[in-house]
């Protein structure tokens, strides 16, 4: 990964580079930020550039991740009792080369693990032992990224405080983390903190301006949805046809919670409703809570007039974007979004989905004939 191919982040890449040739890298850092900002492709830049202060030749093995002194620990699900990442090297190595921005819902995707628990194990950490134990193969730093350090259990994360107290000679150690909430306080006092703030907007208009599936789209509308997240926006570029069935979804159910305060029988419908979404992969059922959240949202910037500000609008199957706008206010909004991230919460932690959706189904149909 070079400099040139982080999207945005000018002042940090400057500010990383210079700490490497003015000698001053803390031997264990912290790069705390979602993955879409570019936590990991900026680990992986710093470790080609002290790779390449030290050996210009073997710095271009990190693009392809075979520089043998760079190695990667992950969250894995425990297969045949042992849950290690050299077991899943050749997945994750290809996700990263892919796209460097992935998160771990792409990584739970592609291990299709969306009921299993990934998790950094004590396993691994004795691994990593054996592994920086060895002398360098390149003859200079040895580096290891621990992408997302947050997901290590207790056992993991003591062992790997002893293994940062002592590191091998020549050792560098980076962690990534969308949070330190849930880094082991010890770990936490013993690495360098480097917080990833979301990218420029800027930078990510004139990344899609760049890519030729843009097309058409609305590209303000794009930056805005993705929040300075480079992950999320290059998402959004496929999202046309999951958006199509999201509107669809979210209008059956609109019409419906409308008509089950005086129609009863209308209460069928949404139980319904709520079994075929919890059919859905974990991943597209969340993808469908964020969906439902920001029509609510920009439901509500249409309601208090600032029209101005809302870049999507449904308007599909003879849909009333502002008939619909006019019921979400500030007597509900709060309730509303903290019932769908209560439903993500818990389809988080692997509760039954039917129960998840039917009971979120039937809350949102009380609080949307709340009055203002």
């Amino acid at each position: 990964m070079n400099w040139e191919q982080i999207v945005g982040q000018e002042k940090l890449c400057k500010l990383l580079k210079e700490s490497i040739n003015d000698n001053r890298v803390s031997h264990a850092q912290l790069f705390v930020g979602k993955d879409g900002y570019g936590t990991l492709p900026l680990a992986m830049a710093f470790a080609k550039e002290v790779f390449r202060k030290e050996n210009e030749t073997s710095a271009s093995k990190v693009e392809t991740l075979n520089h043998l002194d760079l190695h990667f620990s992950f969250p894995v699900f425990k297969e045949k009792k042992a849950g290690l990442s050299s077991a899943f090297h050749e997945k994750f190595r290809e996700m990263i080369l892919e796209n460097p921005y992935a998160d771990d819902e792409d990584w739970s995707r592609i291990l299709e693990s969306e009921n299993k628990q990934l998790t950094i194990y004590a396993d691994e950490i004795d691994e990593l032992n054996q592994k920086f134990s060895l002398k360098s193969f390149e003859g200079g730093s040895k580096i290891l990224i621990v992408w997302q350090a947050d997901k290590m259990n207790i056992p993991a994360a003591n062992k790997f405080l002893k293994f940062l107290e002592e590191p091998p000679k020549g050792t560098y150690i980076i962690l990534t983390a969308e949070s330190s909430d849930h880094i082991l306080p010890t770990i936490l006092s013993r690495t360098q903190v480097v917080e990833i703030p979301r990218i420029d907007d800027e930078a990510i208009r004139k990344k899609l301006q760049n890519n030729p599936a843009a097309g058409t789209l609305d590209i303000d509308g794009l930056v805005f949805q993705a929040q300075g997240n480079w992950n999320l926006a290059q998402k959004l570029l496929n999202a046309d046809q999951s958006d199509a069935e999201f509107d669809q979804l979210f209008i059956s159910w609109v019409r419906d919670a409308f008509q089950v305060k005086k129609k009863p029988e209308f209460l069928k419908n949404i139980v319904l409703w709520a079994r075929g979404i919890a059919a859905w992969n974990k991943e597209k059922q969340k993808n469908f809570l964020s969906f439902c959240a920001e029509m609510f949202r920009l439901a509500l910037l249409q309601n208090y007039g600032s029209s101005d500000l809302v870049y999507k609008k449904i308007d599909a199957s003879g849909f009333k974007w502002d008939a619909f706008s006019s019921y979400i206010h500030g007597a509900n909004i709060v309730a509303i979004l903290d019932e769908i991230s209560g439903a993500a919460y818990h389809l988080e932690r692997n509760a039954n989905p039917k129960i998840v959706w039917t009971d979120m189904g039937i809350k949102l149909s009380r609080y949307i004939h709340k009055k203002p």
